[in-house]
Formats: C-alpha cells, structure tokens, sequence
C-alpha cells in the first residue's frame, strides 16, 4: 500500500510501514480480506487499513521526535560546541551511523588527517565506537543513534 500511495503521489518517501501493525493484527487482516472477498466488505478492509495507517504514522511521529531529540542532544555535548566539522559528522551519522575514515573525508570535504581526528574526538566523547578491532580498514558506529533505531516505538510494540 506504501508503494501504491507513493506512486499515486500521496507520499513523498516512503515512511509508512504497516507491516508492522498487519503483523500485529494478522487475524484481523486476514479476516477483512476474506469478507471483501465473501460479502463485499470494502468499508471493513478500509477501516482496518486506515486504522494500520494511523497507527504507522503515530509511530513514526514518535520516532522521530525521538530522533531529532538525539541530533540535538550529541550535536549540543559540551565538546561539541564551536566544533562544527564534528557537528557536521554528527549529522551525517543519523544519514548512516556507520563511518569510515573516507565516509567522513567525502562528508567534511577534508583529508584523511581532519578525517580521523574528527572522528576521533567523537570516539572520545562516545559517540563513536570502533567495531571491527582491525588496525586498517575500520568501522565506526554511532552506538547512540543505532541504540535508538534498534528500540524504536514501532519495534517494541510489534516485538
């Protein structure tokens, strides 16, 4: 349904997943299904499809609400302040919370050096944490914003 109001024009992303909630409610879908089929029960598939719609969207408010509250907390940290190339790396990380020493030189527009000490400083900070355990080639993660994705509203409803 996602994808059909995406193509109608009725979404500009597609940031409504109500497989959640049809998951959830799998009885009930199948169900409403089966009377549009048996009695022509469209109202009932509507009303059941609407109510998915609402609840996706609600928890999708939530999370990101939840989001932006996090954004605003690592890029406002103490040693952040004044240290915009941080700030921007900071913001990339809710793009992708993964990073590598090119991922943040492509992001910042800075070499390798600037790369590693920026990512540095968030490393110190706790944003970052390394978690591959090599010397070369490595990953970070930003374990607050994965944390966040990882328990968001709409996981620990359908869990």
């Amino acid at each position: 349904m996602s994808l059909f109001l995406l193509e109608r024009g009725r979404l500009s992303e597609p940031l409504l997943y109500t497989s959640t909630y049809i998951e959830r409610n799998k009885t009930q879908y199948y169900e409403c299904l089966q009377r549009t089929r048996t009695h022509a029960d469209w109202l009932g598939w509507i009303s059941f499809f609407l109510e998915a719609v609402r609840d996706s969207a609600t928890n999708a408010i939530a999370d990101a609400k939840r989001l932006l509250d996090l954004r605003e907390r690592l890029r406002g940290h103490a040693e952040l302040i004044g240290k915009h190339r941080e700030q921007r790396l900071v913001d990339a990380l809710f793009d992708n919370p993964y990073v590598t020493v090119h991922r943040a030189e492509t992001v910042l527009s800075v070499s390798d050096m600037t790369a590693r000490k920026s990512i540095e400083r968030l490393r110190q900070i706790g944003i970052l944490e390394e978690i591959t355990g090599k010397a070369w080639g490595r990953i970070w993660v930003a374990a607050p914003i994965r944390q966040a994705l990882q328990s968001s509203p709409t996981e620990r409803k359908g869990a």
